[in-house]
């Protein structure tokens, strides 16, 4: 008859032993592990280069100093941000190096084209604002870059853009981009923008470039045989202008010289007209008669025979006796 196994199964009471034993070492365990997790919950570490925004109940406070830090869990919540320099480009792309026409390209003061390519350096000035004053605040800086590097390179002549006045352009961007900022405080902080390159367009807008330039230099020519013109007459009709204004000078000189000559006349005349009047009056008669018929010869005859008078008077001898 083969032996049979017996196995001995625990009691109840004795499961009830295990649990009385090693309940409390387990709840103990528990809590300890919901220590640990809470407290490494509880601190964060800022680094030198970073910042950190703790939030509580929605009301954000900068930490600023590195270093470790509590917090407490659930209730707040950390935010670091890296305040290390960081750029972007305008006008190109970083990765690829291909030109980017939308940004790069650019009208100057004297209507022609260039691609301009830029390179803009910022940092995270104050993180509470970086996260939370706008949704994206690099766009943001990106659009003002643009809109200041437009406005400033279309005060400019082309040759100065792409030549001598590069320095002087990123300090006019640069400023114009810092009283931007200042105003829509984004809470980032410029720290640079330079130029990358600066070239005349592609191959089509180079053609046009061309016209633009013929056109212009066609225009100068225009001006420039005006001018010449110009030159050459404008001494021509002052000298005629002169002599014409010293004729009527002469001119004048001469009627006021004969109106005065006139008027002694008349008043040498109204002298003898007052002293004789009767005579005045013929011989101003017979002066006016020999003007109007210069031919005519008045003879007075007094009815007396052995005495002529002739009006105007003349030698006797002249053509013998009338």
């Amino acid at each position: 008859m083969a032996n049979k196994e017996i196995y001995d199964f625990p009691s109840g009471n004795d499961i009830k032993m295990f649990f009385k034993k090693f309940g409390k070492i387990f709840i103990v365990l528990v809590i300890l592990a919901l220590v640990g997790i809470v407290s490494l919950g509880s601190f964060y570490t800022i680094k030198e280069q970073e910042q950190a925004v703790v939030t509580t109940f929605g009301k954000a406070k900068a930490v600023t100093n590195a270093g470790l830090h509590f917090k407490i869990p659930i209730i707040q919540r950390v935010q670091k941000v890296d305040t290390t320099n960081k750029g972007f480009s305008i006008g190109y792309d970083m990765e690829t190096g291909y030109s980017i026409e939308s940004e790069s390209m650019m009208i100057t003061s004297d209507f022609n084209f260039v691609n301009v390519d830029f390179y803009v350096e910022y940092k995270v000035a104050d993180p509470v604002k970086a996260l939370y004053a706008s949704d994206d605040p690099v766009t943001i800086l990106k659009n003002i870059a643009l809109s200041s590097i437009r406005s400033t390179v279309g005060s400019y002549k082309v040759d100065d853009v792409i030549t001598t006045g590069k320095y002087e352009i990123q300090s006019s961007i640069k400023e114009s981009i810092l009283e931007k900022l200042e105003i829509n405080d984004i809470g980032l902080q410029l720290v640079n923008i330079t130029i990358q390159d600066a070239e005349p367009p592609t191959e089509e807008v180079m053609e046009a470039f061309k016209s633009v330039e013929t056109a212009k230099q066609a225009s100068e020519t225009a001006i420039n045989n005006a001018r010449k013109y110009q030159n050459e007459q404008l001494p021509q009709a002052e000298a005629q202008v002169d002599k014409i204004l010293q004729e009527a000078e002469s001119k004048k000189n001469q009627r006021v010289n004969e109106a005065y000559s006139e008027v002694a006349r008349f008043n040498e005349m109204y002298l003898e007209y007052s002293k004789y009047p009767l005579i005045t009056k013929q011989r101003m008669f017979y002066e006016a008669m020999e003007d109007v018929l210069p031919s005519l010869k008045v003879i007075i005859d007094s009815g007396d025979s052995e005495i002529q008078k002739l009006l105007p008077i003349e030698p006797l001898l002249e053509g013998g006796n009338q």
